[in-house]
């Protein structure tokens, strides 16, 4: 199982508490954790990428085992932690301004 923390505003929507648990099948990914996500919570489709070109929306940071993984490709493989269940992916709200 796959462990990702979601910022507090798509737990919201979501309808969820705390850490959410995915099934992944094959190598995983951030486009494969994404994916699962989206498929498992339908209402999360579009907030975290972009309907079209199903990149990441600004604002929105990919972490896992203390890295920042925001600008590594999609398909890259993640840390072996993250596969096993040992470490979440975390999905962060950005913080802007001045």
């Amino acid at each position: 199982m796959i462990r990702v923390v979601l910022p507090a505003h798509l737990r919201t929507l979501a309808r969820v508490n705390g850490e959410v648990e995915l099934d992944v099948a094959g190598r995983v990914s951030q486009r494969a954790i994404l994916d699962a996500l989206e498929r498992q919570y339908p209402v999360l489709r579009g907030t975290i990428r972009d309907h079209v070109t199903l990149k990441r929306r600004p604002f929105l940071r990919f972490f896992a085992c203390e890295e920042d993984l925001s600008h590594d490709p999609p398909d890259a493989p993640l840390p072996e932690r993250v596969a096993a269940g040992a470490e979440p992916f975390l999905i962060v709200g950005a913080m802007a301004g001045g």
